[in-house]
């Protein structure tokens, strides 16, 4: 089994990529329901204070600072190499590495800008919300799940 630091790295791998699945399902089960069910220029203003209040500490350091100790229990597994769940420490470490972050970066972070850069009563907002809502809401059940995936493995790990 895992063990004095290690075990705690793994601890808090569980809550932190937890709880971002936590904050993703809310937005993909009913906040961007909810926004797509008001007005075009009512959605989109919501979506522009969400977005710029998501940039903030308490947030961020979630989301960012559970890639970083993802990161950090890649490299301490790789250089241990441990005798139980080494897979399972990998495979949590990717899938929020590369299914949550990364593809934050690639699929959910530029439909914001996109969206950001209309101004929310324009004919171009409007014509753009439901586009958005739909794919950013797509990319979005891809980050639940795989949060939600690396929680699992690294609860595996421990066990």
């Amino acid at each position: 089994m895992i063990d004095g630091p290690y075990f705690v790295l793994t601890v808090l791998g569980v809550l932190g990529t937890g709880l971002v699945a936590g904050v993703f399902c809310g937005f993909s089960t009913f906040v961007m329901r909810g926004l797509a069910a008001l007005p075009p220029a009512q959605g989109v203003s919501a979506m522009h204070a969400i977005n710029v209040t998501a940039l903030r500490p308490p947030f961020m350091l979630l989301f960012a600072g559970s890639a970083v100790l993802s990161a950090v229990i890649a490299v301490v597994t790789f250089v241990l190499w441990p005798d139980e769940g080494t897979a399972e420490l990998l495979i949590g470490s990717g899938l929020y590495l590369f299914g949550v972050f990364g593809l934050t970066m690639v699929a959910n972070v530029p439909r914001n800008e996109a969206l950001d850069r209309l101004e929310p009563g324009t004919p171009e907002a409007a014509a753009y919300w439901p586009t958005y809502v739909r794919e950013w809401t797509l990319w979005n059940h891809v980050r639940t799940v795989a949060s939600a995936a690396a929680a699992l493995a690294y609860v595996l790990a421990l066990t």
